[in-house]
């Protein structure tokens, strides 16, 4: 069942800010205790933490700074983890070009939207130039 619609519940796990190098580790080990938490596999923690990397180094060098949320979800028939990750960065120009694999605005091999679209079960990314970029990424169990 790809991506399911049907939230019946949400549960604020954890906020983390990502204003620095530091702040970026300590996401990255908040979103693995939570899923070592929710029972995720092997696969799945090791998924959701290559995410919360490059989605919070996304933040943090493309958006100057911002914060990540770390919520529990729990559907009709399953349960799952949501990471929001939000900046008030310059924003994304074209998000069409960049999900596309190989692109980068800097000196990256361009895999981090797109890559990490492909290890979650569900991607939702808006940005708005000046305004800045939230992306959603739900990885259910």
């Amino acid at each position: 069942m790809a991506g399911e619609r049907l939230v019946l519940s949400t549960v604020l796990l954890q906020h983390c800010r990502i204003e620095s190098e530091e702040e970026l580790v300590q996401a990255r080990l908040a979103v693995k205790v939570h899923a070592v938490d929710l029972a995720f596999s092997a696969v799945n923690q090791t998924k959701l933490v290559t995410v919360a990397s490059e989605l919070g180094r996304n933040v943090l060098e493309h958006g100057m700074g911002g914060q990540m949320q770390i919520d529990r979800i729990d559907g009709a028939a399953r349960s799952g983890i949501r990471l929001t990750f939000l900046d008030h960065g310059p924003g994304i120009e074209d998000v069409k070009l960049a999900m596309t694999d190989g692109y980068s605005s800097k000196q990256g091999l361009g895999l981090g939207l797109s890559g990490s679209k492909r290890l979650m079960d569900e991607f939702e990314i808006r940005s708005e130039p000046g305004m800045g970029t939230t992306v959603i990424v739900t990885k259910w169990k």
